[in-house]
């Protein structure tokens, strides 16, 4: 598979990355991460909503 370049720091690649909602559902490509760690964009969708810049890590659970 092929994955787009970023835009933001023209390095790095965009990785999907999936996700599961409240029932347990999988949702795919909820979030596209630049691999390049210095670069550290994202865009993601929260309940319908396109948000971009913000860093995404691990949540300790």
């Amino acid at each position: 598979m092929d994955f787009p370049v970023c835009k933001k720091c023209e390095d790095g690649l965009l990785l999907p990355l999936s996700d599961y909602g409240r029932d347990g559902a999988a949702i795919h490509y909820k979030a596209w991460v630049c691999h390049n760690p210095r670069c550290g964009f994202s865009i993601r969708i929260d309940n319908g909503e396109i948000s971009q810049g913000r860093r995404i890590g691990e949540e300790a659970r």
